[in-house]
């Protein structure tokens, strides 16, 4: 019974990821799941439902359906849409009924595709995962089959970035993405594509002509290491949130380009496995401070980002309790993976100041002072218009310390 929420509320599916990561490039996405599902979806978790048209569909799964194992109708109503609808792509993604009864994501995506000459995904989501794990491989899935070699790269001029792992359910319609571009741009860095808001798939197809890659949330790490595998791109993990910060990660993007176009020209591969993280060492923390911690919750590279950002401006000691999936080697080793509501509770004891979605407050000693930072992927809709824009006004948080 651990990973029952008693009291707080739940991240958003997995499902949910995979169709949000795709929402924009003009494919196909079907949760394979009784009807009514893909409205939970719509209603809470894609703030662009209403504004911006995507072809994201329900299977309309059966009880009978189920239970007999009636693949043939599915594949049928697929390919059907399919033809009159001519998506990009189809993506099929999974919910609890499916896995349990054993269905082949990858097999019936095969057979859609050999039968439709379109594109097509089967991720074997399984709805009891957060939604990093379904954009995660989603947009490794991009990476893997869409990203084309360049042709006659410019190694001249401005260095080229792609931003990994934007989509609102991290960064909210806020305006933080056109931010971050703007970041870059205002760095000397010119942007090829943003995965996957405000981009098209011709513009992600086009992702090899960069020259590193900035890694936004952890949807975005395994796009970053296929592009490493194929391409030999280095990454860079950070949001730019503050000046100090935002100073060391754009010194980051230049070094890791600078190596790239090296090995471009003939140079060796970029070494270990293409990814640097901005790292905080002890003897930036003010000794005043020293007594005050910081804690931060939610998804791993954003509270990582927004933790080096306290600790520089502020000299306080920081943690970070990630709810959310992360590989290892990207926190640090003072932070902690805490999946579940219990894991969360003992490590907020000794908290002076816990920065989290106000939906965390009820399991939040009275001692610390509570900083309401929402999410979009936690609390859904409710608190959207209260979400800033950390990379244009870090201040939001960073001036109620």
């Amino acid at each position: 019974m651990k990973q029952t929420a008693r009291i707080i509320s739940t991240y958003s599916a997995d499902v949910m990821g995979v169709s949000s990561a795709l929402f924009e490039l003009g494919g196909m996405t079907v949760m394979h799941d009784a009807s009514g599902c893909n409205s939970t979806y719509t209603t809470h978790d894609e703030p662009r439902w209403f504004d911006m048209d995507s072809m994201v569909y329900i299977s309309g799964l059966s009880e009978m359906e189920a239970i007999m194992g009636d693949d043939e109708k599915l594949i049928e109503d697929i390919c059907e849409t399919a033809e009159e609808l001519g998506p990009k792509f189809i993506a099929i993604a999974g919910t609890p009924i499916p896995t349990m009864v054993g269905f082949d994501f990858e097999a019936v995506a095969d057979v859609i595709e050999s039968r439709t000459g379109i594109p097509a995904f089967g991720f074997p989501t399984t709805g009891m995962n957060t939604y990093i794990h379904g954009a995660f491989m989603a947009l490794e899935g991009l990476a893997g089959r869409f990203v084309r070699e360049a042709e006659n790269p410019d190694m001249q001029g401005d260095y080229r970035v792609n931003i990994l792992g934007l989509t609102p359910l991290d960064f909210s319609v806020n305006g933080q993405d056109r931010s971050i571009a703007q970041w870059l741009s205002g760095n000397g860095f010119q942007v090829v594509s943003k995965w996957a808001m405000g981009s098209t798939l011709e513009e992600i197809s086009r992702a090899a002509e960069a020259d590193v890659n900035l890694v936004v949330s952890a949807a975005g790490l395994g796009a970053a290491r296929t592009l490493y595998r194929k391409f030999g791109i280095p990454a860079v993990i950070g949001v730019p949130i503050g000046n100090r910060q935002s100073g060391l990660i754009a010194s980051a993007l230049r070094r890791s380009a600078i190596e790239y176009r090296s090995f471009r020209a003939g140079g060796k591969m970029p070494d270990d496995c293409g990814l640097t993280r901005v790292r905080i060492h002890p003897n930036d923390l003010d000794p005043a401070r020293d007594n005050e911690l910081a804690v931060v919750i939610g998804e791993g590279i954003t509270s990582l980002s927004l933790a080096n950002a306290v600790r520089f401006e502020t000299g306080r000691k920081t943690r970070v309790l990630c709810t959310t999936e992360c590989p290892e080697g990207i926190l640090r080793k003072w932070d902690r993976m805490t999946p579940d509501e219990d894991d969360i509770i003992p490590e907020l004891a000794d908290a002076s100041i816990i920065i989290a979605d106000p939906m965390y407050r009820p399991i939040c000693p009275d001692t610390a002072k509570f900083i309401a930072l929402p999410s979009e992927a936690f609390s859904g809709r409710i608190y959207r218009k209260e979400i800033p824009d950390l990379t244009a006004d870090p201040d939001a948080i960073l001036s109620k310390l």
